[in-house]
């Protein structure tokens, strides 16, 4: 294996990486029932051509998950990364924007899963820190279940930099904490937003917190604490897409 690529694991995963025309696969791992379904999942375009394909038991399979919580359903795949998006460029070209920026999440797995939902729901992109995004994380693109081919990634370098340049080009910033004193649901959300979401453990940085134009919070039952990040963002970018389309 290359030092540029890595693997992903899981059916959903694999069959659309198979699917998007801009993924480099080099290799791809199957069981001859899993071949099956890639051929039921698309009957009329064989998304095994020119892919070098190794057969293997599932059994041997488990050796390219060993040691971790996945699943391997018969797919493994080895991949290059998508070519980099520029947010600069992004946001020159396009109007009434919704993008998503993780402030210190780090888990792979709710990283997998908020991607999952912005692909879902139609969030324009998810910005990342580039130091903490996993982008080679197996567990990441099997929580994202193959949305990691749908949705625009945004890697900088400096959140809190991002944050003051993307306030000072039209858009609103808005960070989600318990704390916060107004209701998400009462926004318009119209125009520009970014969606600021904070770590698994400790929420907004205090000094990221300064760039965002209102603090936030989801109303829940006063007997919770708090709902996972993952179920946050879901929730978040449901309400924002049907504001939007309403």
């Amino acid at each position: 294996m290359s030092q540029s690529s890595f693997l992903i694991i899981g059916k959903h995963a694999v069959i659309e990486a198979l699917k998007n025309p801009k993924r480099k696969i080099l290799k791809i791992f199957l069981t001859e029932e899993s071949k099956k379904i890639i051929h039921r999942e698309s009957p009329n375009k064989n998304l095994l051509k020119d892919i070098k394909i190794f057969y293997k038991t599932k059994k041997e399979l488990d050796n390219f998950c060993r040691n971790e919580d996945i699943q391997h359903q018969g797919f493994v795949a080895e991949i290059e990364q998508l070519a980099q998006k520029e947010l600069k460029e992004f946001i020159k070209n396009n109007k009434n924007l919704t993008i998503a920026c993780l402030d210190n999440v780090n888990d792979p797995r709710n990283i997998g899963s908020i991607i999952r939902s912005a692909a879902s729901f139609d969030i324009d992109g998810i910005i990342v820190k580039d130091r903490h995004f996993p982008e080679k994380s197996k567990l990441m693109y099997k929580s994202a279940s193959g949305c990691m081919e749908h949705i625009n990634i945004f890697k900088v370098s400096n959140i809190n930099s991002t944050l003051k340049y993307l306030r000072d080009n039209n858009f609103w910033v808005y960070g989600f904490d318990g704390k916060g004193k107004e209701d998400f649901s009462k926004i318009n959300w119209k125009g520009n937003n970014i969606i600021l979401f904070g770590s698994e453990g400790f929420g907004i940085k205090k000094h990221t917190e300064k760039y965002a134009d209102f603090i936030v919070k989801i109303v829940i039952n006063k007997k919770v604490e708090s709902l996972n990040i993952s179920n946050t963002a879901s929730i978040v970018f449901h309400h924002i897409k049907s504001k939007k389309t309403s």
